[in-house]
């Protein structure tokens, strides 16, 4: 019998009236790229089956249009026609035979399209999207709502336990909402009643069109993060009409996407929006309304979960990207096998970087998320004896992969801990997630038999005199040394020194190279201490700005982040803005981080030499207006070479040899495609 009782609220079933669900665990909407093709529909219902298999409650696909004004781009997922709803029936029955449930979300993006057709309430641009939008008439507000309408009847009829209609986020919905996007004078602008009318409209008539029997979620934006978003009262006042109106749930929406504040980033404390979801169910009960509700965002450990619905944040919690990166997490948590979740650090590298650039989302930690029927491994009947050099990311990703296919794996590693890069990129502020998949990845190695060899430099004569059938160079990367005069002074420290090894930075630092080290660098020294605000949930409000929107509209005001601890200059060669090559959904968060703290950003520069005053350069291919950068100390982040030294020796002598991670491709260091190739490879050989 598997203990439960350390979550007791986490795993409580909760009567829905018409259906009970098994747990408090919504797995909450995410755009996967899977939904934009019939030729992914198999691939769907495979990763919704395994979500299902894993335990979760009840389940809210990506975003489907009700028609093509509401696409997200064009061809994005549509459900309009009964000849597409039996399509669906492939993901629903696949869900169902696994005891799961799920909803469709229905998404009308309005003036976020990214499409020539998209529509919204008035004409007026959003700051994500190059098309203007075609403003309604009033005859065209009732074709969207007859569109949502039949998308519900179609999800009904495509076997859907029930639907998710989005109302937050700024989608369309939303748009009508609040006077920034609705400047309309008719019955659906100006007062609020006639702002609030579209959802209220789209869920009563869905529920006249689906029964009493079918779950509607409604997903409300309690706090929309922009100047001139709803007040509180406004949003209290929508809650109550759509429970009025016949919602099952009221899921929380937080933000919009042109909002300038962190959501679901990984520098966002963990749960750091549960608060607003329990002022609104206070809000909820003081007036006698039961309706349950759903708490989102940085969710991503079943402590975290039972915490916040035990405070009575909430009836249920929405993970979304935790599910991708372990879906198995309910069934763990069920188990008392908290330690070996796979635990999501909300990189946003993998999922939401490559749903915003159309390419199939999937996941940092767990690269067989959304490519379940293609990464499909099996025990081997025959058992090789395997060597793995490097027990950083890419190695740590192979060596547990080929260990529970059943080969006999040796990992080594000339440190006393497992973890490589990893060991940095949890000193940075707003990363100490990392701490998490070096506890996941210590609980498989111990699970799947791996033989770590610690503290242990093996020579290629070591790995031929070991016999191996096959050898894994995993052994990373070296920072490269730019050549500066001056570079070998006491003032100049590689990021190694820095991260790992904790050596004294002045108070006047340059940072020589703006790539995604550089800018890791900087936030590590210009919070005091490296000690990171995001991780104190009053001090990450403050340095963003985040209130009670009881306080102020939309619940944003002036941010007031702390001094710097030093002062910073990060400079790069290319010319233009630093920073450009960081993640399309996250660059935008480092880069405003860094203003707040006062660094300075400078490109197109030419490292002329060092001195003990500190970092001369010159600008563009003339090499003119030379400029002292004076510092104390300057630091070299200035990308990094292939550790392959062992590579020749071993093909010399014949051995079987493969590169992965940053011993096979430098770059900037990329965790996202080192575990990739780690796993891919182990599940061929």
């Amino acid at each position: 019998m598997f203990a439960t009782t350390a979550y007791p609220h986490l795993l409580a079933p909760l009567d829905l009236g018409f259906t009970t669900l098994p747990n408090r665990v919504l797995m909450g909407s995410m755009h996967t790229g899977l939904e934009d093709g019939r030729k992914h529909f198999p691939a769907m219902a495979a990763f919704f089956a395994e979500r299902a298999r894993g335990g979760v409650g009840l389940m809210v696909t990506g975003g489907f249009a009700p028609n093509i004004a509401g696409w997200t781009k064009p061809f994005a997922g549509t459900l309009a026609t009964h000849g597409a709803a039996r399509r669906h029936k492939q993901v629903t029955d696949a869900v169902h035979s696994e005891g799961g449930k799920i909803a469709l979300q229905i998404l009308h993006t309005g003036r976020y399209g990214y499409h020539p057709f998209c529509v919204a309430p008035s004409r007026i641009q959003s700051p994500i999207s190059p098309f203007a939008p075609r403003e309604l008439s009033v005859r065209g507000i009732e074709r969207q709502i007859a569109a949502f309408v039949r998308c519900a009847a179609l999800a009904r009829e495509a076997g859907y336990d029930g639907v998710e209609v989005m109302g937050s986020e700024g989608y369309f919905i939303n748009q009508f909402l609040v006077t920034h996007t609705n400047q309309r004078t008719d019955e659906w602008g100006g007062s609020y009643e006639n702002r609030m009318r579209l959802p209220v409209e789209i869920v009563q008539r869905v529920r006249e069109a689906v029964g009493r029997d079918f779950i509607i979620i409604y997903r409300l934006s309690m706090i929309d993060l922009i100047p001139d978003g709803s007040s509180w009262d406004e949003v209290v006042q929508l809650a109550k009409a759509i429970e009025r109106a016949g919602a099952t749930l009221i899921n929380t929406g937080i933000g919009w996407h042109e909002a300038r504040v962190p959501t679901i980033a990984t520098s966002v404390p963990r749960g750091a929006f549960a608060w607003v979801t329990q002022k609104m169910r206070l809000e909820l009960r003081e007036s006698g309304l039961k309706i349950p509700l759903v708490t989102s965002n940085r969710i991503n450990m079943p402590e975290v979960a039972e915490q916040i619905l035990a405070d009575g944040c909430a009836d249920m919690v929405s993970l979304a990207r935790p599910l991708l990166a372990d879906p198995e997490f309910v069934n763990k948590a069920k188990q008392g096998r908290r330690d070996d979740i796979n635990t999501c650090i909300a990189c946003n590298q993998a999922c939401l970087d490559h749903a915003f650039k159309a390419q199939l989302a999937t996941c940092l930690v767990n690269p067989r998320a959304g490519h379940e029927t293609e990464l499909v491994w099996q025990r081997t009947p025959l058992i090789k004896r395997i060597a793995v050099v490097g027990a950083g990311p890419a190695g740590l990703a192979a060596s547990t992969t080929l260990a529970e296919r059943g080969h006999e794996v040796h990992l080594f590693d000339g440190a006393e801990r497992i973890g490589g890069q990893f060991n940095m990129a949890k000193r940075i502020p707003g990363k100490e997630e990392f701490h998490e998949t070096l506890r996941y990845f210590e609980r498989r190695l111990a699970a799947t038999g791996v033989k770590l060899h610690l503290s242990t430099r093996v020579s290629a004569s070591d790995l031929i005199a070991g016999r191996f059938d096959e050898i894994v160079l995993a052994t990373g990367v070296l920072p490269r040394q730019p050549r500066i005069p001056g570079a070998d002074g006491p003032n100049v420290l590689s990021y190694i020194d820095v991260l790992l090894h904790g050596k004294p930075v002045g108070e006047r630092v340059a940072i020589v190279g703006a790539g995604g080290i550089g800018f890791d660098v900087a936030e590590f020294l210009v919070t005091h201490d490296g000690h990171s605000p995001t991780m104190n949930l009053a001090e990450w409000q403050q340095e963003w700005g985040v209130t009670d929107p009881a306080v102020s509209r939309g619940g944003v005001v002036r941010a007031q982040p702390s001094a710097p601890a030093r002062r910073v200059t990060l400079l790069q060669r290319k010319a233009g803005r630093p920073g450009k090559g960081l993640g399309k959904t996250t660059g935008w968060i480092h880069r405003a981080a860094l203003q707040m703290k006062q660094v300075e950003m400078i490109g197109g520069v030419n490292y002329e030499r060092i001195t003990p005053q500190g970092l001369f350069v010159t600008y563009g291919d003339k090499r003119a207006d030379g400029q002292l950068i004076e510092c104390d100390t300057v630091v070299l982040c200035a990308g990094q070479e292939p550790l392959r030294e062992l590579h020749e020796p071993l093909r010399a002598a014949g051995a079987r040899t493969h590169l992965i991670g940053g011993a096979h491709e430098a770059g900037e260091l990329d965790a996202k495609r080192a575990i990739d190739q780690g796993t891919r490879l182990a599940a061929t050989l």
